[in-house]
Parts: structure tokens; sequence; C-alpha cells
């Protein structure tokens, strides 16, 4: 007998790279979870829930370039709906594997469970329609057709697809075949007149930079971008979505851009050139420090992922690819631009009997990171604290700034390190969005990884005092918990754990967590309100913030 329709989707899953499928089992789900369980070559990742399995997908596609989630019906896949969205936000392509009750049990409108008891049973496929770039529900005859039209949308698009499995359809003999489907091209004569125009607006400027976007490390274009950057030795600033895209020790690196906000001297220099060259730059709330970035449309070119902007010019049908490919070929012409030279953070503040202080915290984990770290931090004070930290060869700095949904730091970490157990994993993350999804740190010695985790408690959600009207209102007040045993009550057996609260005890936990050997987990608790300069500036543009 041939392939059924799991083993078919599951076998051009691993064609294209995919080796782990995060995800809960469900009796619904059963058939593709035997599948995967059953597959040479492919491992199932259980999580603590469903929203965590898609949150470490999301971490797994950011060092991978994609990943997979399976879910059970309507339960299970509502409760991941939030990282998926993520995911889409983000353009990182997922494949949402969600089993269905069987098609006799949909076509008789049977009322079981997971169900609303309304005898529907397409609710939730439609639910997932604005999150996802593609969906299918899952047949014999569609398989072999649907299962090639999904994986090239995912990957033309780098967004997830949703994939329903009725349960005895899973089961099923595929009917029939269908090749990969060719990637896109773009238009030659839209391709030829972009790069033309890129091209002549270069020439003519006297001073230029690159601004270059998280679009390019996801479709997996970064060393493209960087043999552009090196060869025509234009500078290159980051935005805080972007960060670490280029590696920051190259020579071209001014610094981290942010509009009024910060870096006052890089935000000259930027917005002071005769030309800004964007390649997948977005300009969000927190890329463009609280929209006060001012970039004039007439001097910026963006080239974005299907399409290219040149001044007022926009050229559709274009493929970002291709066009680094055209303009690296041409040889653009080697600019000698004065540049501000890119600054961390310095040295940290405070000796050895002292409260941790922002000053000291953020600059002491800056002396922290090495060369190829794997840096996950989450969304609000501790993200913005180390956004200008300078991150040492090799080393990449991950925070979900769009979609940003607390509790995505500790599971997006789990993925991240599964994808490249060899490297350092780092997961620095406040409290209160430890405490949405803290179980998660059980699968990292269950699979056998040392992440090095730093949990800050001070003592609620500082990000959200500073951007509330009322920042002692107690809807920003916390449960007490006892984070750093945390690992200990979670089975993670043997770890280094530590609760600081001076500068001394911060250093000391830092060197042991780096010689232990083992997993580390080390409680940082600061004043309430020790915010890094950007929180506090963050704070400060409330005006331009939600204008």
């Amino acid at each position: 007998m041939g392939k059924t329709v799991i083993e078919h989707v599951l076998s051009r899953l691993q064609d294209i790279g995919i080796r782990d499928v995060f995800g809960v089992a469900g009796d619904f789900a059963f058939p593709i979870n035997d599948a995967v369980v059953n597959c040479n070559g492919m491992r199932w990742v259980g999580s603590c829930n469903e929203l965590n399995a898609a949150y470490s997908a999301d971490g797994y596609a950011r060092i991978h370039g994609m990943a997979a989630l399976c879910t059970t019906y309507a339960v299970g896949e509502l409760s991941a709906i939030n990282g998926v969205a993520g995911a889409y936000a983000e353009n990182l392509p997922i494949f949402h594997l969600v089993g269905m009750p069987a098609s006799r049990t949909q076509a008789e409108r049977r009322v079981v469970h997971h169900t609303l008891g309304n005898g529907e049973f397409e609710l939730f496929y439609k639910m997932a329609e604005p999150v996802v770039c593609a969906r299918a529900i899952m047949t014999p005859e569609n398989c072999a057709e649907e299962t090639e039209r999904l994986i090239a949308a995912a990957l033309y698009h780098r967004r997830p697809v949703y994939m329903a499995f009725p349960t005895d359809y899973a089961t099923s003999p595929v009917v029939g075949t269908a090749p990969p489907r060719p990637e896109p091209k773009s238009d030659p004569d839209a391709l030829a007149a972009a790069t033309t125009a890129i091209l002549a607006a270069l020439s003519e400027a006297r001073t230029a930079c690159v601004l270059p976007g998280s679009l390019v490390s996801r479709i997996g274009l970064t060393a493209k971008v960087r043999d552009l950057i090196t060869t025509s030795n234009l500078p290159f600033a980051t935005m805080l979505w972007d960060k670490s895209l280029l590696d920051e020790t190259l020579p071209n690196y001014v610094g981290m851009y942010d509009g009024k906000l910060m870096n006052e001297e890089v935000r000259a220099f930027i917005e002071g050139s005769d030309l800004v060259l964007g390649i997948g730059a977005v300009l969000t709330d927190f890329n463009s420090g609280s929209f006060t970035a001012n970039i004039e449309r007439s001097k910026s070119i963006n080239v974005q992922h299907h399409s290219v902007r040149v001044g007022e010019a926009v050229f559709n049908n274009v493929e970002m690819k291709d066009v680094l490919v055209k303009l690296t070929a041409a040889r653009i012409a080697r600019k000698d631009i004065k540049t501000p030279k890119a600054q961390g953070l310095g040295k940290p503040v405070g000796k050895p009997d002292d409260p941790i202080t922002a000053d000291y915290l953020y600059a002491r984990w800056e002396q922290m990171l090495k060369e190829d770290d794997i840096l996950v931090t989450e969304t609000g004070t501790s993200s913005m604290g180390l956004a200008f930290a300078r991150m040492p060869k090799g080393s990449t700095f991950y925070n979900q700034t769009l979609w940003g949904s607390i509790g995505w730091a500790t599971p997006a970490a789990f993925g991240a390190a599964m994808a490249s157990p060899g490297r350092r994993v780092i997961l620095i993350t406040g409290e209160g969005s430890h405490q949405l999804t803290a179980q998660e740190v059980s699968q990292f010695h269950r699979f056998g990884l040392k992440p090095l985790i730093f949990v800050l408690n001070n003592d609620g959600y500082l990000i959200e005092r500073l951007l509330a009207k009322d920042p002692e209102s107690y809807y920003n007040d916390l449960a007490k918990w006892h984070y750093h045993k945390l690992p200990e009550a979670l089975g993670c057996d043997g770890w280094m754990t530590m609760r600081v609260t001076t500068c001394g005890e911060l250093d000391e936990a830092i060197r042991m967590a780096e010689s232990c050997g083992t997993g580390a987990y080390v409680e940082v608790v600061t004043d309430k309100y020790a915010a890094s300069p950007l929180s506090k500036k963050m704070h400060e543009s409330l005006a331009t913030l939600y204008a």
C-alpha cells in the first residue's frame, strides 16, 4: 500500500528540512501523533501546553527557517492560535497540523467532545484564516496537490499554513501525485527597472546608509545583504526588531536607530543621509522610537519581499533575492562615508555590595555575552535594556518585537535551543512574562539542554507601570513566586540556581552559571522601578506612541 495522507505530508515536510514537531497529543490528533513517532528521522517534542508549543515552534523557526506544530481539534488549536498569529506577524513559516473528528462524524453532524455542540465542524478552520497564509482540510483526493500548494505558500510568504486532518482521512492512502511547485521569479522588466533605479539613486547620493529588516533573515538572505554591504562599503544601522540581523562587529555597523528616543548621533546620521536603503525595513512603533523616526520618503528606498519602492516609484512582482543578486553583481562604487562609531553599554556602574540597578545589570549582561550566543529576550524592560548592547561576533538577539505576546520568550528559547543544541542559549525574561509560560523550563532538562536563564524580578509588570496612567495600579502587581526554586519543582535535577540582590552576587551567579556544566537559573531582584534608558524614554513618549 502507498503512503497514507499523514505519511505523505510528513515525508514532504522532511524533504524541505523539518525534523521536529512541537505539540500536545489529543485523541483527534492521534493519527498525526502516531505517524510522527513512527517516522524515521522525525521527532515528537511534547510541550506543556499548546500555546507553549506554538511559541517553541516560533523560536525554532527563527533559527531553522521553518517549524511544525501539531494540536488537536478546537481546544488545542485555539490554545495555540495566539502563538501562530505571532509567527504570522513576524514572518515565520510554521506548518500547523490539526487533528479533526472523522469525516462521517462531521457529515452526520454528531454532537461530540471538543465542539460547540451545534454540529458545525469548520468553525475553527475558519477562525484560522486571518493568521495563516493558506489552509486546507486534507483528504485522500486533494492531499498531493494541497500539500504542494501549502508548502509553496508557506515558503513564499514566510508565514504559517494550516493543515487539518479528519481522523479517518489521515490514515487513508493518498490518491494521485503532484510535483513540487516552482519558486516564483521576478518579472524581468520590473526587476531590471527597479535595479536601474536603485543603482542610479546610489550613484547620485554623496552619503548613504542601509537599514536591513528582519525579513532578510526570514528569507535566508543575510549573507547576500552582508556581501552587498561589504562590497559597497555602505554603513548600516538596525532597529529593535532587526537587531543582530547582521554582525554588529562589522566595521560598517554604526549602531541602533530608534528615532529621537535614543542614539542621537545615529539618528542624525541616518536622517541626514542623502539616501537610506531599506531592505525589508518596517517602521513599527517600537522600531521607529514611538513614531519619532523621520526618514523622508523621497530620499529612501525599500526593497521588500515581493516589491521595491524607490522614492515614490513602486515596482511590483520583484523578489528581494533577485534584487540583491543584481545589486551585488553590479559592483556598486565604494563610498568613503564618515560615520558614527557603534557603542555598547559601557562598564557596569556599581559596587559589589550595592543593590542591582539598571546601570549595572544590563552592562553586566552585555559583558557576559560570547561569540555565537543565542540571546532570547522577553517583550518589555529586559529586551529594551539589552537593545543597545553590542553583540559579539556571530551572536544573535531575538525578541518578538511586533506581536509582543508576553510569555513568548521562555518557550521560544527552548525552541531555539532545540534547533541549535550546539550553541549557548541565554534566556532573559521578566517575572511577569515568566509566570505565563514558566513550565516550559522543564523541557530544557528533559531534552538534555543547558541554557542560562535569568529571571528579572522587579515586583510586577514594570513596562506596564511605565506605560500606564497610574504606575501603582494594582493590576500591574503579581503573585509572589520563589522563582529560583522553580527548576527543582519542574524536575530540572542538578541545575545551578540562585537568587541575587546585589551586584557582587550577580557577578558570582554569572561565573557559576558559565562554569557549572548544567542548566542555570538565576532570579535577579531589583527595585520596582529599575528601568533601562529606553524603557524610561518609552514612558516619556506616550503622546506619540499612542497618538
